[in-house]
């Protein structure tokens, strides 16, 4: 209106104008009334002049005439019911914008229940206009006193109580420059991760542009049914004034879990690209991981440390180095907060790791294993030991997460288990769990296994197949304080089973499949294997003698066992050396882990005091038992009393004879690990002294076959 003003007078107002002297005159001139210019420029001037007005007016006024319909459109935007019950400012200063309120209330959505989601006795800030509404948010001064804030997550996570859209976004707070904060409290809550927290953040005093005191914060709640507290502080909160990076320390206590946090924020509410350090230490480990909801073994006490920065949806831990238990432990982890399921994924090593601290990874009871050793991997289950681990599989908790995890393990320190270089690849994708690779070095040979336990479906399933590289026989049982030299013999095999239950000794006890154990060709002590041929005069004479490391010739040899429904059964069980044919009848029972068989050695030549009978192995796994001095044996010694009473001394000698008359094997068969119907003589006919043992005698009286079998000695009698 005014340029208006200015445009409707006469251009011979202005005498100076007259004379031509301003260069302005020949444009003003040119301007006239009605034309686009003078319309352009009275517009913008009408423009400005409003906004001056107005800011004028809401400056006069602080613009408490907007608190109503500010409560109006603030509860139409947000869905949520905003009241102001007190005083209300709303003004540019001169042109960020002031906002003050007292008493000012914002609701919690409807499915949150009832309560505000925000609260506070007064809120004063300044905020940068134009990068709030263009730019990355800031807020250059907050004062807020008595404050409270309800963060809550559905239970589907899909919605939460701070996003005032449709969709749930990540928590999206303002770059805060300048803080003033007085008795405010923030409650937090997650049903889907079962936490819950309480936050008091202590009266924060500033003097001028420096604040007088750290922020301080402190806390408690629980972290899936783990009660935990919190205590903590930005130690640099004139860098938080001036937007610069802020000093935090932070330390967490739950259950037997200690966690100190150290390091930098890019601002005081930034964890994006955060420099911070995290030492942790425990008396077990699945406790730290536990609260996260990520199902790991026990482990003994254990002490990490490791750089911790948060990028886009993903927590990264690097350089972790520690220890737990007498085992060492290097490498990287990142936890991805996706959607349905966090994603796990690591990549870690040990030097050393010591046999105790690999219990509770097997699945034995880590406190009876620490303390006393071997021992404590058996239980007594009815009056009887048991050796296979029990411990049930976390399913509930494998549901929580996805896993990708590389581990390897150098050396493990045993007394007699020669195992080393360790290198496992673990994953899990919806409940599906695979250890493939699982690999080893053992007495200079090679394990490779596939294990896949399918906790998608009730019972879990899982799929053994473990594949034993040709190993040296000798190196293997110096493991376990037999003499190594002498032993070129090695022995290779596999183990392919699949059965249902959620822990080994279940899923074992349910299992059917095949065990073949194969020996090729080499020597072996005399001292290892006479006595298991029992030819007593051999083994005296060699005694005698003084040869008892002389070896003996293995031409070929397989143990094997059909597995049927945690029964397995000798299929066959047939060696053959140069002097002998042994084989083997019987089996062992997952289910109950007893042992039940009886090994024979023919020989293929004749021999003048030979004590060949059966040779019991019997008890359990975890105590295992052998009878030499079997009823076959013990008949033959009395048929040599009676004719050495009836006839002469010399008589008794003939019930030890053996005439030699054993069938040499085709190692064929034997060395493709087939089954006994399969098995041949060396000259191609079928053998009639393996496969006709029993594998079990079921709880019906019946054997596999389905007839009834009258036998001397039955196996495993107590199915």
């Amino acid at each position: 209106m005014l340029l208006h003003c200015y445009c409707a007078m006469s251009y011979h107002d202005f005498p100076a104008w007259r004379t031509g002297t301003s260069w302005m005159s020949g444009a003003i001139r040119r301007i006239r009334i009605g034309t686009p210019a003078a319309v352009l420029i009275a517009v913008l001037t009408t423009l400005i002049g409003l906004l001056v007005l107005g800011w004028a007016i809401l400056f006069v006024t602080k613009g408490r005439f907007l608190k109503h319909p500010f409560e109006r459109i603030a509860s139409s935007y947000s869905n949520r019911k905003v009241q102001v019950a007190g005083d209300f400012q709303f003004y540019f200063s001169p042109f960020n914008a002031k906002f003050y309120a007292e008493r000012m209330t914002v609701s919690n959505p409807a499915w949150a229940g009832p309560g505000n989601f925000f609260a506070a006795k007064t809120i004063d800030t300044n905020i940068a206009t134009f990068s709030f509404l263009f730019g990355k948010r800031r807020v250059n001064w907050l004062a807020l006193d008595g404050g409270a804030i309800d963060l809550q997550w559905d239970a589907a996570h899909r919605r939460n109580s701070w996003t005032f859209v449709e969709d749930a976004q990540p928590l999206d707070l303002p770059d805060i420059r300048q803080a003033i904060i007085d008795g405010t409290k923030i409650r937090y809550r997650d049903p889907k991760l079962q936490l819950s927290a309480n936050i008091a953040v202590e009266t924060i005093r500033a003097e001028g542009k420096q604040l007088m005191n750290a922020v301080r914060f402190s806390g408690g709640g629980t972290a899936r049914r783990t009660p935990f507290t919190l205590y903590g502080a930005i130690l640099s909160p004139n860098q938080t004034i001036a937007g610069g990076r802020n000093q935090l320390a932070l330390a967490i206590r739950a259950a037997s879990t200690r966690a100190e946090i150290t390091g930098t924020l890019p601002g005081a509410t930034e964890l994006e690209g955060a420099d911070l350090h995290i030492e942790v230490r425990g008396r077990n480990m699945a406790d730290m991981f536990g609260v996260a909801g990520i199902a790991v073994p026990d482990t003994r006490a254990y002490r990490l440390r490791s750089a911790m920065t948060k990028a886009g949806d993903e927590w990264r831990f690097t350089g972790l180095r520690g220890r737990f238990g007498d085992s060492d432990l290097a490498g990287k982890l990142t936890i991805k907060m996706r959607r349905p399921r966090m994603l796990l994924t690591a990549t870690l090593a040990t030097q050393t790791l010591d046999i105790v601290d690999i219990a509770p990874f097997i699945g034995y009871d880590l406190d009876m294993v620490a303390a006393k050793g071997a021992a404590g991997t058996v239980r007594q289950v009815g009056g009887t030991p048991r050796l296979l681990p029990d411990a049930p599989l976390q399913t509930e908790s494998l549901k929580n997460f996805d896993a990708d995890v590389r581990y390897s393990v150098r050396t493990v320190r045993a007394k007699s288990l020669p195992v080393s270089n360790i290198a496992m690849t673990l994953k899990l994708d919806n409940s599906l769990l695979t250890l493939s690779p699982l690999a080893l070095d053992v007495a200079r040979g090679h394990l490779d296994s596939d294990i896949i336990i399918n906790a998608r479906q009730m019972p879990v399933l899982t799929d053994y197949d473990l594949r034993l590289s040709p190993t040296p026989m000798g190196r293997l049982l110096a493991g376990f304080g037999v003499e190594e030299s002498g032993t070129t013999g090695v022995l290779k095999g596999r183990i392919k089973l699949k059965g249902t239950g959620d822990s080994v000794a279940k899923s074992l006890a349910h299992s059917t499949g095949r065990i073949a154990i194969i020996l090729p060709k080499g020597s072996f002590w005399t001292r290892n294997v006479q006595l298991s041929e029992l030819d007593i005069g051999t083994y005296a004479y060699k005694l005698l003698q003084g040869k008892l490391k002389e070896p003996v010739q293995i031409n070929c040899g397989l143990i094997g066992f059909t597995v049927r429904n945690g029964i397995a059964a000798a299929d066959p069980i047939l060696i053959d050396t140069s002097k002998s044919v042994m084989v083997g009848r019987g089996g062992f029972s997952f289910r109950n882990e007893a042992i039940d068989m009886a090994f024979r050695a023919d020989g293929k030549r004749f021999s003048l005091i030979s004590g060949q009978s059966p040779v019991g192995i019997n008890g359990y796994f975890a105590r295992p038992g052998i009878n030499v001095l079997s009823p076959d044996l013990l008949m033959r010694g009395g048929v040599a009393v009676a004719l050495g009473v009836v006839a002469s001394p010399l008589a008794s000698v003939l019930a030890f004879v053996d005439i030699g008359d054993a069938k040499s094997a085709a190692c064929g068969p034997i060395l493709s690990g087939a089954i006994a119907a399969a098995q041949r003589t060396t000259k191609g006919k079928p053998r009639d002294d393996v496969g006709h043992g029993t594998t079990a005698k079921a709880e019906n009286g019946r054997s596999n076959t389905g007839e009834r079998k009258s036998q001397r000695k039955k196996f495993l009698g107590i199915f």
